[in-house]
């Protein structure tokens, strides 16, 4: 196999896990009460991922589950306004937990990193699906989101030629970051004329921005990665990684999505 070929090695799986990926989705969205559910798992897999990251060698279980029972309960009973003062709470509960268990102050200070990834960002997904047009905007934010990372990595695998990122990603180049944003800016057109019923100014904003934010969450992922000396977060998902791997550009877009759409709706 030439070097050319071996750059398109892993496509076939990433595919395949897509597909997976995609269905999971489709069904997590479909209602609200699924909809808490799907984001209660992802808090649980993903605060379960970022324990193996930090290296935390306590039970790694236990608190996980506690992290996605704890979620489902707040997402049932408070709603936007009480939700994070809540969480806020329950953070520092489990950081109180983690300092009885002599947790290191360097690792618990990472485990506040997770737990507002957990608690505070993967969150707004469900609020997105819940204050503006339902199921239509939460397909918008996570095809944009992940269709950029897509978009990023197959331009740097054609056309990339000068690393962006070499100290922290090193496969990561300016062409694909370039060519990413512009197509994401293109997709958000189509999709937001179909799902949000925006006007051209406001989809290419919204475009331009989460192709940028989304490019960051990627890159403060890769950063976490590369001072713990992994390549990636688990193995859940074969071709991808962790869950964290896929969803790292959801870190910054989600809560960014959610907090800037009502600005440029009254453009």
């Amino acid at each position: 196999m030439n070097k050319e070929e071996n750059k398109f090695a892993d496509v076939p799986l990433r595919v395949k896990t897509w597909i997976y990926i995609i269905l999971v989705f489709a069904i997590g969205i479909s209602h609200p009460f699924a909809m808490k559910i799907f984001v209660s798992w992802i808090a649980f897999q993903s605060f379960f991922e970022f324990l193996r990251l930090f290296k935390i060698n306590s039970n790694r279980i236990i608190p996980s589950i506690f992290i996605g029972i704890s979620q489902f309960v707040l997402l049932i009973f408070f709603r936007l306004e009480n939700y994070f003062l809540c969480s806020l709470v329950l953070s520092l509960i489990v950081l109180i937990y983690f300092s009885l268990l002599k947790t290191p102050l360097q690792q618990i200070s990472k485990i506040g990193i997770a737990l507002i990834v957990c608690l505070f960002a993967f969150p707004h997904l469900y609020f997105i699906r819940e204050n503006f047009s339902g199921i239509n905007s939460i397909i918008f934010i996570v095809v944009v989101t992940e269709l950029n990372d897509v978009f990023q990595y197959l331009m740097g695998k054609f056309f990339g030629k000068h690393k962006i990122t070499p100290q922290i990603s090193p496969n990561k180049t300016l062409e694909g970051f370039l060519g990413g944003v512009f197509l994401t800016i293109i997709l958000s057109n189509i999709l937001g004329f179909f799902l949000l019923k925006t006007n051209i100014l406001v989809n290419s904003i919204l475009g331009l921005t989460l192709g940028i934010s989304g490019f960051f969450g990627d890159v403060f992922m890769s950063y976490l990665k590369r001072k713990a000396n992994i390549k990636d977060t688990g193995k859940f998902l074969p071709g991808h990684g962790g869950l964290l791997d896929r969803m790292d550009s959801l870190i910054f877009n989600a809560p960014l999505f959610f907090w800037l759409l009502p600005y440029l709706l009254k453009i």
